[in-house]
């Protein structure tokens, strides 16, 4: 079950509130490379450099969970070549990350309708999925073939062969949380939006409802650590309310 809501940040020294799970919609990897002249895949190579580079200095600055989109369920709608290059940055990615992860005690999951994946992404997907059950300093997601609105509909399917199985009787929102693929996360305090973009597109409908959103013209292979934690710093001076007074 998701954490609640009062409880989602941390109070460190000096009344300094971080939030505990931040999710980022990295965008803009394509228009970094476009502005210079380069491949589009460029651009999503040098986004994945940037991941590792987050994820590292995440733990510092206080971040228990990360949450990350790398691959929408619209995104296939890209051409043939854009999407098997992702595909083969992602298995790159995952393979030879491998061993640093497990080292760095960040454990890694993944979100997000597998069926239509490569069989050799799944297998790699579920062997450091298993490598890094058991570490603990930074909760690493990665959404790869998400939608939300995919999501839910696959919980609510689940949700029904329940009750169908009488394993369910009336069926509330605790019910249907538990069948989402980030059944047992907490909810994301904080979405990042990189590349000035301001639509939430289809990211976490269901756990965001209460998160705070900030959105920045920063193109994601430009994002640093530095830049996180300028806007973790206003996330601090944030009053969260919750719909009470």
């Amino acid at each position: 079950m998701a954490a609640e809501p009062a409880a989602a940040f941390e109070e460190t020294g000096g009344g300094d509130r971080r939030p505990r799970h931040i999710a980022i919609i990295m965008d803009g990897n394509g228009r970094w490379a476009t502005e210079r002249g380069w491949p589009r895949l460029v651009g999503h190579r040098r986004g994945a450099e940037r991941v590792k580079q987050i994820v590292r200095a995440c733990p510092d600055l206080g971040v228990d969970w990360l949450t990350v989109y790398a691959f929408s369920t619209e995104n296939w709608k890209r051409s043939t070549e854009e999407v098997l290059g992702l595909m083969k940055i992602f298995r790159r990615y995952i393979q030879y990350e491998a061993e640093s992860m497990s080292a760095e005690g960040v454990r890694m999951r993944f979100i997000g309708g597998r069926d239509r994946l490569d069989p050799k992404l799944q297998s790699l997907m579920s062997s450091i999925e298993m490598r890094t059950a058991k570490n603990s300093r930074l909760n690493l997601t990665v959404a790869i073939n998400y939608g939300g609105r995919d999501e839910l509909a696959r919980a609510a399917q689940r949700l029904a062969g329940k009750v169908m199985r009488g394993e369910v009787s009336e069926a509330g929102e605790d019910d249907l949380e538990a069948c989402l693929d980030t059944a047992g996360h907490p909810d994301p305090d904080l979405v990042i939006r990189t590349s000035g973009e301001t639509r939430t597109s289809n990211f976490l409908p269901w756990q965001a409802a209460y998160a705070e959103y900030e959105f920045t013209p920063t193109l994601w292979p430009d994002f640093t650590p530095d830049h996180l934690k300028a806007i973790l710093d206003r996330y601090g001076l944030r009053e969260r309310r919750f719909g009470g007074v």
